[in-house]
């Protein structure tokens, strides 16, 4: 695995296996086997990530392109502008021909400024541009779970949404929300809404693929076997790999209502889809990583 940077971290806000990993995580470090297991390596490895190197052959492409895939980079609580750049020039660095991110940028208050977020990733560049979909704490981050458990109506975090939707799209990420479009001629990219709080569409994400290969974006794995029919690609984040992984056991706790089965790696969903699940960028719950490094995904897309 090429290069090694070093870079910022970051935690999570609410639904309930999300605050089940939260609360393990933290019982691990309350119980001291986090603190003495992992202490300040556990802190370095949250900060140290990799550029994975990665191949695919998509039926219907007619010539090869490379696609860096950063996800949960969760900027808001410990991660900030210095870890973004860092993310940023990394992807740069490789000169891809498209960029694609994961969802979870965000980990704020709803009236927080994703001002300096938005700053890093207008540095982007790629000729075919960036794209992305929401994930779970983009929703919180919008205000979506303090207004539910208030009991309060949707319309302040759907205007949030919308706002940040075209932040996003000032700053040079287009976020893709059941819907697509052909970033190449031979190539259909499209993105679902969030597992958790939206209602992902595939079939409408990849509704003009036509004869192009396909490539889907969905931040949760746990869209895989719900597919309505074959993609050439799925790439997910949400995970963080476990986050937090023991010898000869993985991960403790994933966010997946199919345990470990997408923790990370390459997976298959239905009708026999090829996924990739990447480790992400940030952490969730506590600022600790144990054999489970971050990392950015290049990818190298292939004709079938």
């Amino acid at each position: 695995m090429p290069g090694r940077y070093l870079a910022g971290m970051d935690p999570a806000p609410s639904p309930a296996t999300h605050l089940t990993r939260r609360r393990l995580l933290r019982g691990l470090l309350g119980g001291g086997l986090a603190v003495g297991a992992l202490g300040g390596a556990g802190l370095a490895q949250a900060a140290r990530f990799g550029v994975v190197r990665e191949q695919a052959a998509l039926p219907g492409l007619r010539s090869p392109l490379r696609a860096a895939f950063l996800t949960d980079l969760h900027y808001g609580l410990y991660a900030f502008a210095g870890s973004v750049r860092a993310w940023v020039d990394a992807a740069n660095a490789e000169r891809p021909d498209l960029i694609l991110l994961g969802g979870d940028f965000l980990d704020l208050r709803p009236d927080a400024d994703p001002a300096p977020l938005l700053t890093e990733l207008a540095r982007l560049r790629a000729p075919l541009g960036a794209f992305g979909v929401w994930g779970n704490h983009d929703y919180g981050s919008f205000g979506r779970s303090d207004a539910e458990r208030r009991g309060l109506p949707g319309s302040g975090w759907q205007a949030r949404q919308q706002e940040l939707t075209a932040a996003f799209a000032r700053s040079g990420v287009t976020i893709l929300r059941d819907a697509g479009r052909a970033v190449r001629d031979d190539l259909w990219l499209g993105g679902v809404d969030d597992f958790w709080f939206g209602r992902p569409d595939p079939a409408a994400a990849l509704a003009g693929a036509g004869e192009r290969a396909t490539l889907l974006l969905s931040h949760n794995p746990d869209l895989l076997p719900d597919l309505p029919g074959p993609a050439g690609l799925v790439l997910c984040g949400h995970t963080h790999g476990g986050q937090i992984r023991l010898p000869l056991f993985g991960a403790p706790v994933v966010p997946s209502r199919y345990g470990q089965r997408y923790a990370m790696g390459w997976v298959r969903g239905a009708y026999g889809t090829p996924a990739y699940v990447s480790r992400g960028l940030g952490t969730s719950g506590v600022p600790l990583r144990n054999l489970c490094e971050p990392e950015i995904t290049l990818f190298t897309l292939t004709p079938a």
